[in-house]
């Protein structure tokens, strides 16, 4: 029987999401072949060692009294728990980082792995961290052709000007704009300007989150999402529509997690080529970022022209129940326990 690390909770303002999500993950791991070894990440930082998925669902584990840590050593590729004086050591065979937003989807957790030689599930270090960077992730597509929203990148720093900031702003764009953060996850600090003091304030809430921004125009349209799945040869699934709540601004965290009236449509009716076309430009942009495992690419179509215009890339993508990447794999036949194999699969030969 083979160790797997399933790591969840973390640093990001995502924490929650990504413990439920563990939550689903941990369930379909056969453990017939894996002994799962539950590490969570409280929002302090402190790695524990979980005993149940109960604990996990609960949220009892950030009492645990045994510390969990990863060691960098690649000769021993080893966990360490740790209570009171004692130390166990466990050999892992693969890890499973359930972490979305920061210090889980940007390449940080991912160069532990890395340095530790432990096989692991999901992108590498440069496709974390270039696809959790909103405003590089845009530099690249850019080069692919593919249409995606007018943006200007603003840097926190440049806010000792800001007049000039926002005549930058509006030389290029038109109102109303859409304010990110270009390190965040799940919406988080993303906002909509209206007019030029909307936009001063949305810079600054952006800007508690990080210190680069990006600034998109307004993309009228329906909400299309894909997922792809594997190493080189890469399999894109059919298509998704997000039909946030009427009272939603637009799909940002509390539709997703915390309003009843946001759904999720698998199979949406298309114009005729578009499905294709996005499964087309999700496949090319994975590729383009050195994507290894999974991901989830999220398009608008733009009403009126029915234009496919890119919007983000998410590397780790939620699995709650109401999570489309999932849905989406489902719908092609692939269950969650298949799908949670075949993830763990591309890990160990992700070479």
């Amino acid at each position: 029987m083979k160790n797997l690390m399933l790591i969840f909770g973390g640093q990001s303002s995502e924490h929650e999401v990504s413990c439920v999500s563990a939550t689903t993950i941990a369930k379909a791991i056969d453990k017939a072949k894996y002994q799962v070894y539950l590490v969570g990440i409280t929002k302090e930082g402190k790695w524990l060692l979980a005993d149940s998925v109960e604990q996990m669902q609960t949220g009892e584990w950030r009492d645990s009294k045994k510390q969990a840590v990863l060691s960098p050593d690649a000769t021993g590729k080893e966990l360490l728990i740790l209570q009171g004086e004692s130390v166990e050591r466990v050999k892992i065979d693969v890890a499973f980082p359930v972490l979305h937003g920061l210090y889980g989807e940007d390449g940080t957790i991912q160069g532990l792995f890395e340095l530790a030689k432990i096989p692991y599930v999901g992108c590498g270090v440069l496709a974390s961290a270039v696809s959790m960077d909103k405003v590089y992730t845009k530099i690249i597509v850019d080069k692919l052709g593919i249409t995606q929203a007018q943006f200007v990148d603003v840097r926190k720093e440049q806010f000792a000007d800001m007049e000039a900031v926002l005549n930058r702003v509006e030389e290029k764009l038109s109102y109303p704009v859409f304010v990110k953060p270009s390190n965040a996850g799940s919406s988080c600090g993303v906002t909509k300007a209206e007019d030029r003091n909307a936009l001063k304030n949305s810079l600054l809430l952006a800007a508690e989150h990080d210190n680069k921004i990006l600034v998109e125009e307004t993309i009228v349209g329906r909400e299309l999402e894909c997922a792809v799945l594997g190493n080189g040869e890469i399999d894109a699934s059919g298509v998704g529509e997000i039909l946030a709540a009427e009272d939603a601004a637009f799909y940002d965290y509390d539709a997703k997690y915390n309003n009843a009236e946001s759904k999720t449509v698998i199979g949406p009716d298309l114009p005729e080529g578009k499905e294709e076309e996005i499964r087309s430009c999700a496949k090319q942009i994975f590729k383009a970022v050195d994507g290894r495992g999974l991901a989830r690419v999220d398009f608008f179509m733009e009403n009126g022209t029915n234009r496919i215009v890119f919007n983000e890339l998410n590397t780790l993508p939620g699995f709650t129940s109401i999570s489309m990447y999932p849905m989406l794999w489902g719908a092609k036949g692939l269950s969650i326990e298949k799908l949670v194999q075949k993830l763990i699969d591309l890990a160990k030969c992700r070479g």
